[in-house]
């Protein structure tokens, strides 16, 4: 099983005062969750300000910080439509990397996703498609490049236990019923996280854990940071 760390997000320090902003903070929480079982990584670059960006200074600094301390860990990054350049605007963003992540995140419910993924693909970068709904697994289960993703993340973001395990569920049918048989990532946010986390081990996913997903360990009690949250999910994942 994969357990992958989703270390910021567009979580703020008002949020949680341990979210890694700047290249350095992200560098030694990657470090800490790899040494918890960590075995991918998912960030989203900051500019100087603290606000989210794919610009290609800001991308290249945060991934050569998080490879110098975590050496052969992959690391991806989000293209949300709303990170700035935001929108279309964010292709051309794309196209300028100079250091380029080993993934990208898409949401299937933006418009322009397809698009997003063609341009990834193209450059070489590996793709994690995220559904969010049974409606976006349709779509991504209709788009010609489905099979060429490196993996589908399901991403519930229904909160309280009853609504994220019902949505989560239509989410895996529709997979299921669409004869999806690659590798899959889920993830919970919230107060939906951890009820969703055992049904996606029993469901034989792989796990998403981090700062930009949850805030509190499973009794409640807040986290201290992204270490402690990744400890967390491996025990539980372990059965412990």
């Amino acid at each position: 099983m994969l357990l992958q760390a989703a270390l910021n997000g567009a979580r703020t320090r008002a949020e949680h005062p341990a979210v890694p902003l700047t290249p350095d903070e992200l560098a030694a929480d990657a470090a800490a969750v790899v040494a918890a079982g960590v075995g991918a990584l998912h960030v989203h670059p900051r500019d100087a300000s603290g606000a989210e960006t794919l610009e290609a200074d800001a991308v290249a600094t945060a991934l050569d910080a998080i490879r110098a301390a975590c050496p052969g860990i992959p690391v991806g990054v989000s293209t949300g439509a709303w990170i700035a350049p935001g929108g279309a605007a964010r292709r051309e963003a794309m196209r300028g990397w100079r250091v380029e992540p080993d993934y990208v995140s898409i949401n299937l419910c933006e418009d322009d996703a397809p698009e997003v993924v063609a341009l990834a693909l193209e450059m070489g970068i590996g793709v994690e498609a995220g559904l969010w709904s049974r409606g976006d697994v349709a779509r991504f289960l209709r788009e010609p490049w489905a099979d060429r993703v490196l993996r589908v993340l399901v991403e519930i973001v229904e909160q309280g236990e009853s609504e994220a395990l019902g949505a989560f569920e239509a989410v895996v049918a529709e997979l299921d019923e669409g004869g999806w048989a690659g590798p899959v990532l889920s993830h919970g946010l919230d107060t939906g996280f951890w009820p969703v986390l055992p049904a996606a081990l029993r469901a034989g996913h792989d796990l998403r854990i981090g700062l930009e997903d949850v805030l509190v360990l499973p009794d409640g009690s807040p986290a201290a940071g992204n270490a402690a949250l990744a400890a967390a999910a491996a025990r539980v994942a372990g059965g412990r």
